[in-house]
């Protein structure tokens, strides 16, 4: 780390890199974003695969660009003797290696964590995977949703008589490749008190399965009793809580606990309903969900449109908010101001939107400028800067096929 103010957290960390797609590359742009020097292995000739994913413009993605920038690339050939030396020296001297290869295909190339650690004991190592590194469902193929289908994740989505419906965001993925990164965190911590590196595994999954936030515990303790199950547009087992139909769009709203519930009524200029037996309590609102969703409903259908009905709700402190469209979200002054929806420039596609660094450091208010790397663009710096090599052994290795670079 530099001996003046480090431009982030992390920086001086050094992250050797072999992910591709969205889970992997989550952990490593969030480290890229607080500073790290991160060092994306590519494997030759193309590199990661979302590098022909849209939009496309003369041959850059506009998808690999949001996932990968701040990264350097080193793309080359793993299989070649050189190659994997090039890589085993690297891995002796960076601090975090993120792989997210189907279980086993990286102590296949020589670079599992029981290589990697006798070459580097401080090394954090971190498998990201759909189903984890053991267990019967260690060595199947699986992307977001089928982490998802196994947690019984899918099953609680969708209106409760329909088939299931995936989310058309990258929940999985995103997620797991966060909770990589808190672990990845908490390994360098253990590691600058003791001195000790580690390997984490961590799989979409675990991370699906961990979101359950009511159903695993009312299963379990109802002895199965209670059998939770998809719920359409609103909570079935504490209400109010759920989409209302407004004039224009949808609303979320929350006032399933008594003194919100209040609140609600006295927006709705209803306060005598907090003494309805029907709505009394938690229990007696979910037993006549259909009743009370049908009241909050024609309530706002009475209101001249949604302004006033977001009006009434903002005044008695109701929690609620209106369903956005992505273009509204994105142009949204709140979401702009807090640089959740971030204006970047790539110096070949231009600007253009991409979701915003989420973590906030009041030392650091500030988000890092960084570019998204051409194919093989660090090749010689990587290798010159860390290994010693010269900028015609680089010339040789890229005529050897052993390094390759791209235009995109």
């Amino acid at each position: 780390m530099s001996a003046e103010r480090p431009v982030h957290v992390l920086e001086g960390y050094k992250v050797l890199d072999f992910t591709q797609f969205v889970a992997g590359p989550t952990v490593t742009l969030m480290m890229a974003e607080m500073g790290a020097e991160v060092i994306k292995v590519e494997v030759a000739p193309t590199g990661d695969p979302s590098r022909v994913w849209p939009v496309l413009k003369d041959g850059r993605s506009g998808y690999f660009v949001q996932h990968n920038r701040g990264k350097q690339s080193l793309c080359l050939d793993a299989k070649t003797p050189e190659g994997l030396a090039i890589l085993k020296e690297l891995a002796s001297r960076v601090d975090v290696i993120v792989e997210n290869f189907a279980p086993g295909v990286i102590a296949r190339l020589g670079l599992g964590y029981d290589v990697v650690s006798k070459l580097n004991p401080r090394v954090v190592m971190c498998s990201v995977s759909a189903f984890g590194q053991t267990g019967p469902l260690a060595h199947e193929p699986g992307f977001d949703w089928s982490g998802a289908a196994y947690a019984g994740t899918l099953h609680m989505i969708g209106l409760p008589d329909g088939q299931p419906i995936v989310p058309t965001i990258a929940i999985g993925d995103v997620s797991t490749g966060v909770h990589a990164l808190g672990a990845v965190a908490c390994a360098l911590l253990y590691r600058e008190r003791t001195g000790k590196g580690q390997y984490l595994d961590c799989a979409l999954l675990d991370s699906y399965f961990h979101y359950h936030e009511a159903p695993v515990q009312l299963q379990s303790l109802s002895g199965g009793a209670i059998r939770p199950k998809r719920m359409g547009s609103h909570a079935t087992y504490t209400a109010p809580a759920g989409i209302f139909k407004g004039r224009e769009r949808y609303f979320v709203i929350f006032a399933q606990i008594d003194h919100l519930w209040a609140k609600l009524c006295a927006a709705m200029g209803r306060p005598e309903l907090t003494g309805d037996p029907r709505f009394a309590d938690n229990a007696a609102r979910v037993a006549h969900l259909d009743e009370l969703v049908g009241l909050i409903e024609g309530w706002i259908a009475s209101l001249p449109g949604d302004d006033a009905v977001m009006a009434a709700l903002r005044e008695h402190r109701v929690p609620f908010a209106p369903v956005l469209t992505l273009e509204e979200a994105m142009s949204h002054p709140h979401l702009r101001q807090r640089g959740t929806v971030r204006r970047v420039r790539d110096r070949m596609l231009g600007e253009f939107d991409v979701p915003g660094f989420p973590l906030r450091f009041s030392e650091f208010p500030r988000t890092l400028e960084l570019q998204a790397p051409t194919l093989g663009e660090h090749n010689e710096q990587v290798l010159t800067r860390h290994l010693g090599y010269s900028a015609g052994q680089v010339r040789a290795l890229e005529g050897q096929g052993v390094l390759h670079r791209g235009d995109a």
